[in-house]
């Protein structure tokens, strides 16, 4: 498991702490807020709570990029119920909108990655909101591809991506 890594001057990526979830929770709201036009949906999911269970959950790995004392850049991953043991999914991926374009999703990316290789999975697999252009054609730059198993539908609100996780 990823404990940190130092990307550049000031910034490291490491596994988010329980008590960084305000914080977990204040970034993924900044994201979401970006790519839904009418403005993020209230559905009465407790952010709060689902961060803090993401973070704790022996199974799950949430990553955090931290600049120069801030965070600015969230990961959250497992292995999906009922899924195959070498298939991991991305549940959650988001830099802070005021810190796009400066690298901080690439290396994050990169992370990911890093622990998916170490933990032997050989399948990543994420939904991505069919409004976010800009992470569909990030993830298009990483190398995720539609998954075959799940093709969209005319009532998708998310399109399905699969990613092949090679050796280096």
């Amino acid at each position: 498991m990823i404990r940190e890594r130092v990307c550049h001057v000031g910034r490291v990526i490491r596994t988010a702490l329980p008590a960084e979830a305000t914080n977990v929770v204040a970034l993924h709201a900044r994201a979401r807020a970006t790519y839904y036009p009418d403005g993020v949906p209230q559905d009465g999911t407790d952010w709060l709570a689902a961060w803090q269970g993401a973070i704790q959950r022996p199974d799950g790995h949430v990553l955090c990029v931290v600049e120069d004392g801030r965070m600015t850049g969230i990961a959250s991953f497992r292995t999906a119920e009922g899924a195959p043991a070498d298939t991991v999914k991305l549940f959650q991926f988001h830099v802070d909108p005021e810190h796009w374009r400066a690298g901080i999703g690439t290396e994050l990316h990169a992370a990911c990655v890093e622990e998916w290789r170490a933990d032997k999975k050989r399948t990543a697999t994420l939904d991505v909101h069919v409004d976010n252009r800009r992470a569909q054609a990030f993830y298009a730059r990483q190398g995720w591809v539609p998954d075959p198993e799940n093709p969209p539908s005319e009532s998708d609100h998310h399109l399905y991506l699969r990613y092949a996780v090679t050796g280096e």
